[in-house]
């Protein structure tokens, strides 16, 4: 069973192994007994309720430049070892707010089109396909490490333009970015990592800038270094930005998308079985794998002013947390919220949040999760957890990542048959 939470809460028990792989009953208590929480143990206010997270996510009162207040909040002998870091996620567009937004936005738009996108739906196919046909002699994978950890690596690294045999170092860096921006309450363990792999990043991209602008390609790196907008072009530091974004931001949210949505599939035999007899239905089974396990569980605003929330205050220079998977999950919005429906019509989740920040690759990974999915559906018959694993067990006693802001698996052992 779940673990019992008590009020008034254990603030630090949202930090819990057992809370980050199973965070739903911890979700409906707060909704239920105080959906806006002040949690000590983050310093920040948690909002669980899908009518605030929303209201939140579009309010300008609420800033999404926290960087500013973490620099202030990072001990003085940690500043020259952040100092590469804060590089990158200073010029963030995630971390910015209009006019900055909108104009680094507007830029963005101009090399990551939905042509583009479209452009690569053949190709990913051909990847997925590649990954499987490695696997399917032997009648047993691992779902994330074999599908859903690779694949959005090589989109991105691929779309980017980025040297097939740089792609495993260039993944490297990244990982140890988004553990680092997804547990800043860790920064001192991740923070070494962290800084070494900024470091060498961008030296690399500066190598890569320098080239396309010399000699453009049929990439994504040349078509945002040759971005502008009125005049107005990405500086160089920007670029760095953006293309840690893309890469954390697509590999986050698309690997465990497929990883969280197979589990959902596993543990759901009879949705797995009307996918299966229906491959239309394939868009909206991914849109209710977004919501039922959101890969992205929570982002941060900053409140730039005094402001109220659900009867509570918040003061100015307070982070407000919106609980993304929270919101998924509120019957308040979503009938029947816990239970998997891959024919869910009305279905207005959030995990790409809203507003003027909602995600710039949505489509890709709606694209990679659909065809992730859908392909191992239709090559594969009988897949079942690996024992010891089964598909009734409890969520606690699958291996998830330990940082509370991306929820994924770690490992997702599955046996099968060929189809």
């Amino acid at each position: 069973m779940p673990r019992e939470f008590t009020t008034p809460f254990d603030t630090s028990s949202a930090l819990d192994p057992e809370v980050i792989a199973n965070p739903y009953p911890h979700y409906r208590q707060l909704q239920t007994q105080d959906p806006v929480h002040w949690n000590d143990a983050l310093q920040a206010w948690t909002l669980t309720r899908y009518g605030d997270v929303l209201e939140a996510l579009r309010d300008r009162r609420l800033s999404s430049d926290r960087m500013t207040r973490n620099e202030a909040r990072i001990p003085e002998q940690m500043r020259e070892k952040m100092a590469p870091i804060m590089l990158i996620f200073s010029n963030m567009m995630l971390m910015s707010d209009p006019p900055s937004h909108t104009r680094l936005r507007s830029l963005a738009n101009k090399a990551f089109t939905p042509r583009v996108v479209e452009g690569m739906r053949s190709h990913i196919q051909a990847i997925v396909d590649g990954l499987l046909d490695d696997l399917e002699q032997a009648g047993r994978m691992d779902v994330i490490s074999d599908l859903a950890y690779p694949l959005p690596v090589r989109v991105n690294c691929e779309m980017l333009g980025v040297a097939a045999e740089d792609q495993d170092q260039f993944r490297s860096w990244t990982d140890d970015l988004a553990a680092f921006l997804g547990d800043i309450r860790n920064i001192a363990q991740l923070v070494e990592a962290a800084q070494r792999s900024a470091l060498d990043m961008i030296d690399y991209l500066r190598g890569i800038i320098r080239e396309r602008r010399q000699n453009p390609r049929e990439d994504l790196i040349s078509a945002l270094v040759a971005a502008e907008e009125q005049g107005d072009v990405f500086s160089e530091e920007e670029l760095f930005s953006m293309f840690v974004l893309l890469q954390i931001g697509g590999h986050e949210t698309t690997s465990n998308l497929i990883g969280n949505g197979m589990l959902a599939l596993l543990q759901n035999p009879e949705e797995m079985r009307k996918l299966r007899e229906n491959p239309s239905m394939i868009e909206t089974a991914v849109e209710e794998f977004l919501r039922y396990h959101s890969p992205i569980q929570s982002t941060g605003r900053l409140a730039i002013e005094d402001l109220e929330i659900g009867g509570k205050r918040i003061s100015k220079g307070q982070i407000v947390s919106t609980c993304i998977g929270a919101a998924n999950r509120d019957p308040a919005q979503f009938p029947d919220p816990d239970r998997l429906d891959i024919t869910r019509q009305e279905n207005r989740h959030l995990a790409f949040a809203f507003g003027p920040h909602f995600c710039l690759g949505a489509a890709l990974a709606r694209m990679e999760g659909q065809i992730a999915i859908g392909t191992m559906l239709r090559r594969m018959d009988q897949i079942q957890l690996e024992p010891p694993l089964s598909s009734d067990g409890r969520l606690e006693d699958f291996r998830w990542r330990t940082n509370p802001t991306f929820h994924g698996l770690e490992t997702l052992p599955v046996v099968f048959k060929v189809a």
